[in-house]
């Protein structure tokens, strides 16, 4: 991910997936004068992916992140791997069509097959593990259910899915909170940052010049476009912007559309086996519907990672085990006393109509972005770069439709987005009480 402002140095967030990384590949600092096809910004899953796709292409491509590797989302989210892109994708077909929906649709669960696709490829160890469940708090989810195991039906899904009701929703979650469930064993998750790391190795092998601590600090359009970091220069025929939440000004234009976003996450001690069976006892990953979302899993070693409350003020919580323990005990209270050895948080991007923004800028149309996954960012990245990289080549009818959906700017500037999306958010909790 890429940052606009600051110049210090950063390293990964301490997290448990930091401690827990298979990789201490350090890359360089860009320094003098470079040339390549394509530069892409940021160096998450969009910039990542972007890169393998355009250097099997045989593109020259040169990949810049203010940071680390996976600095931003893309190392720390809550690993879980889910079918989909976008929410409620019906609303989009007076841009698109009732087809163009169906193609964003089957896109969406195309997403998942790349990662599984890319994890196989390239041999990347990230403790890739199967079995997803949606939870249910409220009889209108169980309805939602319903209609989505219809609607898979119909782009002939081709992974099991089934509806858990109240008697058997044990045998997915140890926790009396909820009503059923929807399994779904196409979905599962994983360890986001050893893939990360996994596929800055890959994207190397295929030739890809990889540089961290390399902040851009200015971008000059033109036919060949050239950015500016601290000690050196890439002048390059494309350029791709995937830095999402961490953009801040670094592009006005891409920056006014999306709206970063805090979510957070704990992870416990190793849970004793009994307890780690009882409380998910398939070892899927799970979450529920609400808005103001709880989604966990069982790490490779045994540990629960409960995340969420996605927090829309633009202020992180003093006190993350403060503000997240209370959650967690809702769901699981015999949890109480138990260690927790991480806490982290990090900013999503999250767009007005939760739609992905992929797309070319109107004045330069030799620079594309991705940005805006709304928390569906581990596929969605990864149909982004491979969408992103298509257009490059020439022609892509998936770029295309995504491109062709509008996206609105957050009124007020960087000041007002935050407080007004909060109002919005706070309407949509009240909501969830009744």
């Amino acid at each position: 991910m890429q940052a606009g402002k600051h110049n210090a140095h950063q390293e990964h967030a301490a997290s448990y997936y930091a401690a827990t990384r298979n990789d201490s590949q350090e890359w360089p600092e860009l320094a003098g004068e470079h040339q390549a096809d394509v530069c892409v910004i940021g160096g998450g899953f969009t910039g990542l992916n972007t890169a393998i796709n355009l250097a099997d292409g045989g593109y020259k491509v040169i990949l810049l992140e203010a940071n680390r590797i996976g600095w931003g989302a893309s190392g720390r989210n809550g690993g879980q791997l889910i079918r989909g892109i976008g929410h409620d994708t019906s609303q989009f077909a007076r841009w698109i069509g009732e087809e163009g929906v169906r193609e964003l649709d089957l896109m969406g669960l195309e997403a998942v097959q790349l990662v599984r696709e890319r994890v196989a490829r390239f041999a990347i160890d990230c403790d890739l593990t199967w079995g997803y469940c949606d939870l249910a708090t409220r009889q209108r989810h169980l309805a939602g259910f319903e209609e989505e195991l219809e609607h898979l039906a119909s782009l002939s899904y081709e992974h099991e899915v089934r509806l858990v009701p109240r008697e058997e929703i044990h045998t997915v979650v140890g926790s009396d909170r909820y009503i059923g469930g929807m399994i779904d064993m196409g979905s599962g998750h994983l360890h986001p940052l050893n893939l990360a790391l996994g596929e800055a190795r890959a994207a190397q092998g295929l030739g890809v010049a990889l540089f961290e601590q390399s902040r851009v600090t200015h971008i000059d359009y033109g036919q060949r476009v050239e950015v500016t970091t601290a000690h050196g220069r890439v002048s390059a025929d494309y350029l791709v912007i995937g830095c999402n939440a961490y953009l801040n000004e670094l592009n006005p234009e891409l920056g006014g559309k999306v709206l970063p976003a805090g979510s957070y996450i704990l992870a416990t001690e190793v849970l004793e086996k009994r307890l780690r069976q009882r409380m998910l006892p398939q070892n899927m990953a799970v979450c529920d519907q609400n808005v103001a979302l709880d989604y966990y899993r069982l790490s490779a070693d045994g540990r629960l990672l409960f995340g969420g409350a996605c927090n829309y003020s633009g202020r992180d919580p003093r006190d993350i085990k403060a503000f997240m323990l209370p959650k967690l005990l809702r769901v699981f209270p015999e949890l109480a006393g138990t260690a927790i050895e991480f806490q982290w948080g990090g900013m999503i991007g999250i767009g007005a109509n939760r739609l992905p923004q992929i797309g070319r800028l109107k004045q330069h149309p030799n620079v594309f972005y991705a940005q805006a996954y709304s928390g569906h960012g581990v596929n969605a990245t990864h149909m982004a770069g491979k969408l992103l990289a298509e257009a490059i080549r020439g022609e892509s009818r998936g770029f295309d439709l995504f491109a062709s959906v509008p996206h609105i700017t957050f009124p007020g500037g960087p000041a007002l987005r935050s407080p007004l999306l909060a109002l919005g958010m706070l309407w949509h909790r009240m909501k969830d009480l009744l």
